[in-house]
């Protein structure tokens, strides 16, 4: 680990309890939920981690507790540093604080997450779903959402198929 990653580690384990893992070269810490704000706000202003460069979800269902981590990759382009914040956030109602004050750009990944994982962000400017119709029920990006599957088209199954294609009647 970077020197000045480790020192800034050191810093959020002590002032903000953040649990620190690293994978691969890359500095993982895992931040409450009520905490997430306050840490993204500390890195922005006081160590020039000023791109919120992905955000995302992982869903470890069929686990309840924490069914999903919510994933901030923050940047400092000025350091040539990257850390990742995970959040731990339950599975019956998944709720967080929203980190649009913070970045700008958090506002339409967070309505993102909304749409593909069901994850609310309290406080957030404009809830509503991004990616989905208004209407669709459901969120696609979790590991319970029903497939719909279709078997892959083959040579070897080509006629098997092409009998249960609805083809227009003349």
């Amino acid at each position: 680990m970077d020197n000045r990653l480790e020192q800034l580690v050191q810093v959020l384990q002590e002032q903000a309890d953040a649990t620190c893992e690293e994978a691969l070269g890359e500095v993982h810490l895992l931040v409450e939920a009520g905490r997430i704000v306050d840490v993204l706000t500390f890195l922005r202003d006081q160590h020039e981690f000023s791109l919120l460069s992905a955000m995302t979800a992982v869903d470890y269902w069929p686990a309840e507790r924490p069914r999903f981590h919510v994933v901030y990759q923050l940047t400092s382009l000025t350091q040539n540093l990257s850390i990742q914040l995970r959040v731990p956030v339950g599975g019956k109602e998944p709720r967080l604080p929203t980190a649009s004050g913070v970045f700008m750009n958090a506002n339409w990944r967070e309505r993102e997450l909304l749409d593909m994982f069901g994850i609310q962000f309290e406080g957030h400017p404009d809830p509503r779903r991004i990616l989905m119709p208004p209407d669709w029920e459901g969120h696609p990006l979790r590991k319970d959402y029903p497939l719909g599957y279709e078997e892959p088209q083959f040579t070897f199954n080509l006629d098997e198929i092409d009998l249960r294609k609805p083809y227009a009647k003349e």
